[in-house]
């Protein structure tokens, strides 16, 4: 803290610098437009007083797209390919990237956990167990049922990169000599779009597993329904598949972008304001901080959750 105080003040004074090396117009001479007509002692007032509001605008629109370039995805090495007319796009991105060291630390944190197993856990192996038993007992066999075991694996798997990829996100990491910087691969709607897929492909593997193919889908009206209605009730809940993967891409994307974005709005209010509101700033922004190491836990498990609810609801007819 007493460093970004300090980064902050010198931000501050070279700003103040540079305004008052800016020229001071002669007052005392009429000013001259751009068309050559001079201009009145309070035309030219009004004039540098639109030029001063134009340019504080134009300072407080490039701290706010600063800080938007956090959040946004850019391309680090752009590849693709041409099919025919049309060129596929296969560039490796900064969210690509961070998705890249999010798997690889969590590789490296469940390789050296599981490395020593025992019949009685201890260390990093006791807590990466509990947290796969919680899954499988709390999660997936409250929610799925008898063939939990066969989904367990896959609710593991997102969780864990979930987890990782939001924790990962939050690593004070910026960009350095081609390096994109850290940021939260799951603040991308591509990326959550991709995980929410996983779980809707899987939930209709899963009925149409557990249901068999026809029975899955002639089953997906709820019986009772008058025969009049019965097409029209498909179609709707034919459309209301797509509703849940859109709950599970929506929720991961804005929970993790907005915590980001206010953190860093919150240490731009120095800029916006004054250098004195540093303190109370910076000691809200580590209080948002604190509260995304918690939001990052807890979203990977409300997508987890939610995976598991909707693949056992298509365990049973209705």
């Amino acid at each position: 803290m007493i460093v970004l105080l300090a980064a902050l003040l010198l931000a501050q004074a070279e700003t103040g610098q540079e305004r008052k090396e800016l020229p001071v117009p002669d007052t005392a001479h009429p000013a001259v437009n751009e068309h050559g007509a001079t201009l009145g002692h309070q035309e030219a007032a009004a004039e540098r007083k639109g030029e001063h509001e134009k340019g504080v605008e134009e300072h407080e629109a490039g701290i706010a797209e600063h800080i938007f370039e956090h959040v946004e995805d850019e391309v680090v090495v752009p590849l693709g390919f041409w099919a025919g007319h049309r060129y596929i796009r296969l560039d490796i991105t900064k969210h690509v990237i961070n998705m890249w060291i999010a798997a690889g630390i969590l590789l490296i944190v469940v390789g050296l956990g599981a490395r020593k197993r025992a019949v009685v856990p201890r260390g990093g192996y006791n807590l990466l167990e509990t947290f796969v038993i919680f899954i499988r007992d709390e999660i997936s066999v409250k929610n799925i049922g008898h063939h939990a075991n066969l989904y367990t694996g896959y609710l593991c798997s997102a969780f864990f990169f979930i987890l990782f990829m939001n924790l990962c996100g939050l690593l004070p990491i910026p960009a350095y000599h081609g390096f994109p910087g850290i940021s939260t691969a799951t603040g991308n709607v591509s990326v959550t779009v991709v995980l929410a897929l996983f779980t809707f492909v899987l939930t209709q593997v899963a009925g149409m597993r557990a249901q068999g193919v026809v029975g899955y889908w002639t089953h997906l009206v709820p019986s009772g329904v008058p025969a009049a209605l019965w097409p029209l009730m498909f179609v709707i809940e034919f459309f209301g598949l797509f509703t849940k993967p859109f709950a599970l891409t929506v929720r991961l994307f804005a929970n993790m972008v907005a915590g980001h974005i206010v953190i860093f709005f919150l240490i731009a209010l120095t800029l916006f304001i004054s250098v004195y509101v540093a303190p109370v700033s910076v000691a809200f922004a580590l209080g948002i901080f604190m509260l995304e190491l918690f939001v990052a836990l807890v979203q990977a498990y409300v997508f987890t959750m939610l995976s598991a609810l909707f693949i056992g609801m298509t365990q049973h007819a209705h």
